[in-house]
């Protein structure tokens, strides 16, 4: 990905879901201006999920999510209604693609059902309005959905497709941009990268979670200096001051936290995204289980991202290790990459998730929404070193509500219960 790009975690994605035929491709061709998605009238012609970056104004940058039919057939067809429903765990805004010759199938109210459910904003598109020889002068919904919600659109025509346009770029359902180092930093800090340069590290470039966090610091204002963990002793010696804030590879915390003063705060890429995202209050409580462990338990590590695996990944070799030398246990371990998270989590005693950074929002909360209704402890790689290597508290200093949440849940533990 190309510096001057925006990434794809921070894109609102916009899925289109609906029947084999119902038009999808050729509509989000004709919204996309572009030829993304082979058009065909035999059924079933999507097969996977077809991506799409582009520019929705005044949107932003937006991923365009074309699906398979959710009316498919057989075993195949069956996997290919599962990765829509897929999809849509990481949709911002969904469009439901109707057959208007047809009209609405009990196919698209289970949809439609489906995306209240998961309260994901959407628009009914009722398309091959051309084929229709009296198009309704008004919007008309069906239920109890509202009539604002439908649209009567012909992607042959190029009738209501700027309307759709429109309509998607007024539905941001984050209205308001995030900003990663929120409370970290101010102007004028000087704030120290950690970053290890080994076999998993791609060549020529830094890993993305490295880049969103050096491009928040410049637009933060703040004087950023990058190094690994093998000069770290040294960068700090000739700075001249202290920094007001350190950021390591996770993988290095051990090292790292032996090297940094303990007056300077310290935490991790890995821990930043987690509170970037929502969710570190979920993974501090989740690796509480580690200390808990049994031989024979199970053990999920998940990555948002697929990558080679190198001879020393830290997903499949040093984490399992660090895990099994901490705990003395003898335990099982599985991996799953990219979109393939397990739905059924009951085998395992704990889910070890990456920092997500490959990820959007949306779909990093569904993965752990999934743990906690099935009673599954998940926390993330960043917690789960510092753990290991005793350095829990001081990686979560620089975030004092958190770390005052984590003071009282120790003192609660540590007072016997009174009879």
């Amino acid at each position: 990905m190309a510096l001057n790009q925006t990434p794809a975690a921070q894109r609102v994605h916009i899925g289109f879901f609906g029947r084999r035929n119902a038009g999808k491709s050729s509509l989000m061709n004709a919204v996309t201006g572009q030829e993304l998605s082979v058009v065909s009238d035999v059924k079933g012609t999507t097969t996977d999920p077809v991506y799409k970056t582009m520019e929705l104004l005044p949107l932003g940058p937006v991923m365009m999510v074309d699906t398979p039919g959710i009316d498919d057939e057989g075993e195949l067809g069956s996997q290919r209604v599962k990765k829509s429903r897929q999809v849509l765990n990481k949709t911002d805004i969904a469009v439901l693609v109707v057959d208007a010759s047809v009209g609405e199938t009990k196919e698209d109210q289970r949809m439609l059902d489906l995306f209240q459910e998961k309260q994901v904003p959407y628009v009914v598109v009722h398309h091959k309005a051309d084929l229709l020889t009296d198009v309704p002068a008004g919007s008309k919904g069906a239920g109890k959905r509202k009539r604002d919600l439908d649209l009567y659109v012909s992607s042959k025509t190029g009738v209501g497709i700027q309307e759709l346009k429109d309509r998607l770029a007024s539905m941001n359902s984050e209205a308001e941009e995030k900003d990663l180092l929120e409370g970290l930093v101010k102007p004028g800090d000087l704030v120290v990268l950690v970053t290890p340069i080994d076999k998993a590290a791609p060549k020529g470039r830094l890993i993305l979670p490295q880049q969103q966090t050096i491009r928040a610091l410049l637009d933060h204002g703040c004087i950023c200096v990058t190094t690994r963990e093998t000069e770290l002793k040294q960068t700090l010696e000739r700075l001249g001051e202290k920094p007001a804030l350190v950021i390591t590879d996770s993988q290095a915390f051990g090292m790292v936290s032996a090297i940094v003063p303990e007056d300077i705060l310290l935490t991790s890429f890995s821990i930043i995204f987690a509170r970037y995202k929502g969710n570190l209050k979920q993974v501090i409580e989740g690796v509480r289980v580690l200390d808990q462990l049994q031989n024979g338990d199970k053990i999920l590590i998940s990555e948002g991202c697929t990558h080679h695996r190198q001879c020393n990944d830290i997903g499949t070799v040093k984490l399992p290790g660090w895990i099994q030398s901490f705990t003395g246990k003898k335990l099982e371990f599985s991996y799953t990459s990219g979109t393939g998270f397990e739905e059924d989590l009951t085998p395992y005693k704990l889910i070890v998730h990456c920092g997500g950074c490959m990820l959007n929002e949306r779909e990093m909360k569904h993965r752990l929404s999934c743990a906690k209704d099935q009673g599954k402890a998940m926390t993330n790689y960043g917690i789960l070193i510092a753990h290991i290597h005793g350095i829990l508290k001081r990686s979560l200093a620089p975030f004092p509500d958190i770390a005052a949440l984590l003071e009282d849940k120790e003192r609660s533990a540590a007072v016997p219960e009174r009879n």
